[in-house]
């Protein structure tokens, strides 16, 4: 997926400035000397009414209700991380780094925890005078600088090494950085789908192998594929949409910049006796030479585009197109068009570097201004927070081999972000588009039904 909220995806973990997740509410502690404020004081200098969550630290102060999920500073290096980075890049380097714990729920899933954070956590920003004390009370050595998780990313400004913006080779390092994880990782994450994108539920029972078949079942409708035709599918992944496909005797290439995905997905058309119709490369969508498809599919690539590149995105895919071909483009959005793209810290820094959200009304006018004639648009943001729920509980189930094949502090990454998004799309703080547009004819024919041509 790519998701990112979302790049700045806004979810339970940004939304509330998560650096007051110590925050415990009113603390019975009594005042201490220089250097030996506890937690529990500590937070409650930010916490304005009770603490919806229970908090304990390694100096043995606690606060907040004992039987519901809750945070746990094991140390006092969790204390630096909290402290010299405030909101979620803060609270990921302590979690990550194993020197906070989430009690009551999953790491694979600590959804629960993030809900009831973002529903009642109130905080309240300190006066001067109370900023003087807390310095005082947690001691200068507290706050000397500590080198973050090895998971994390450099800032996007040190990024200069790999070129300004989104280049060639900035994007290829921001794509293997998160796709070259683990095959064998995404393959207990996403299922045999192999699916890193928002699948479609018919109904509220559908499992998420159903979903996902679903969800490429509608690309292909709207597409308007038919036997014989050309698919390229740009960003392909694993090539789960270009397998769909060639199943259905439409002739598809998928490109990627993971080399493990190409590899991976290479493996699977051959497999299944595909290969006279498949074919996946390792390739940037922008060194694809063949022109004259049917259809393009993008489907979760746009978030790693850059917006100020969208229009040269969108004119390199009308360019690969017939008159009459289309193209559906599926990405994360934001539900406004007038906000910051960059992404939240935590999500730039440990899972979509460099990605970028807008709304969809910038995609759209995008799209219209490369030349096309969009069809038809629809937003499946709930959909997308099923599928990151499915995710999230097969990454539970599989638990001690994904942490055997890449870390727990990788793994912590994964279910803190999937948890985090699922409640960014439940609040509508970011949203999935499916965009349908057409490459019109010189007569302005986009050889279209007066009426929507698929179901689902």
């Amino acid at each position: 997926m790519t998701t990112f909220r979302s790049p700045g995806l806004r979810s339970s973990i940004t939304s509330h400035d998560l650096n007051p997740d110590l925050n415990p509410g009113p603390s019975t502690s009594p005042p201490t000397r220089h250097g030996s404020m506890t937690v529990a004081q500590i937070a409650s200098t930010i916490t304005d009414g009770p603490l919806p969550f229970r908090l304990t630290a390694f100096d043995g102060s606690q606060a907040g209700p004992p039987d519901v999920p809750g945070l746990h500073i094991g140390n006092r290096r969790a204390l630096n991380y909290l402290l010299t980075a405030p909101g979620d890049l803060g609270l990921a380097r302590a979690y990550v780094a194993g020197d906070m714990d989430m009690t009551g729920v999953h790491p694979a899933d600590p959804y629960e925890l993030l809900r009831l954070m973002d529903d009642e956590l109130r905080l309240r920003r300190p006066s001067a005078g109370e900023i003087v004390e807390l310095v005082r009370g947690v001691g200068l050595k507290t706050l000397l600088p500590v080198a973050p998780p090895p998971q994390e990313a450099t800032p996007r400004w040190l990024r200069v090494t790999q070129g300004l913006g989104h280049t060639r080779r900035r994007d290829s390092s921001a794509i293997g950085r998160h796709y070259d994880v683990s095959n064998e990782f995404y393959e207990s994450v996403l299922g045999p789908s192999m699916t890193y994108t928002c699948a479609l539920y018919p109904t509220a029972d559908t499992t998420l192998e159903q979903a996902q078949e679903a969800k490429h079942a509608l690309v292909f409708d709207k597409l308007g594929l038919e036997p014989g035709d050309r698919l390229l599918d740009v960003g392909c992944g694993w090539g789960s949409m270009v397998r769909y496909a060639a199943r259905r005797g439409v002739r598809a290439l998928g490109v990627t910049l993971s080399r493990q995905q190409a590899d991976w997905g290479r493996r699977a058309v051959q497999e299944e006796g595909l290969g006279d119709l498949a074919e996946i490369r390792y390739l940037d969508y922008r060194d694809v030479p063949e022109t004259g498809f049917d259809a393009v599919s993008s489907i979760g690539l746009t978030e790693h585009i850059g917006v100020r590149r969208y229009p040269d995105y969108f004119a390199r895919l009308h360019d690969k197109l017939r008159p009459g071909g289309r193209l559906l483009n599926h990405c994360i959005t934001r539900p406004r068009n007038d906000t910051a793209v960059k992404p939240e810290p935590f999500i730039d820094r440990y899972v979509f570097p460099d990605g970028e959200l807008t709304g969809s009304g910038r995609v759209i006018v995008a799209m219209q201004d490369a030349g096309f004639d969009v069809r038809h648009a629809e937003n499946l943001r709930e959909h997308y927070a099923m599928t990151l729920r499915d995710w999230c509980a097969n990454l539970h189930r599989d638990w001690d081999s994904c942490v055997a094949d890449v870390g727990e502090g990788t793994a912590r990454v994964w279910g803190l972000y999937m948890a985090a998004c699922r409640l960014s799309f439940e609040r509508n703080n970011i949203q999935l588009f499916q965009v349908l547009g057409v490459k019109p004819t010189d007569k302005g024919d986009s050889r279209v039904p007066l009426r929507p041509w698929w179901h689902g």
